[in-house]
């Protein structure tokens, strides 16, 4: 019976981890346009192959884009929707939002 409940607490301590996880938005995020980026803490890895610091909340991530990629200057706001999506804007005042999904294992 021991036993058991050991294994039951290892499992609920796995679990736990790996929800607190995906209850974020660090990770590898991948656009219906074929971009990626990369979030790690307050690390991004932009669409354009930049790597810099931004603002990081567990939901949320904001920066601005680097010189010489696409939209140089401009804000890009992202917030955590669900475990497996995440919507962006880019610029002061952007409307449209652009919806990016988790990779698949392999994709980054």
């Amino acid at each position: 019976m021991r036993g058991i409940l050991l294994a039951a607490g290892a499992m609920s301590v796995l679990l736990g981890g790996t929800a607190a996880w995906a209850d974020s938005i660090d990770g590898d995020w991948c656009s219906v346009q074929g971009k990626t980026l990369a979030i790690n803490g307050p690390q991004i890895d932009t669409p354009g192959g930049s790597r810099i610091q931004g603002l990081y909340d567990r939901h949320g991530f904001i920066y601005t884009v680097p010189a010489a990629e696409p939209d140089e200057g401009k804000q890009v706001r992202m917030v955590l929707v669900n475990d497996n999506t995440m919507q962006m804007t880019v610029g002061e005042g952007a409307t449209e939002l652009q919806t990016w999904r988790r990779c698949r294992p392999g994709i980054s």
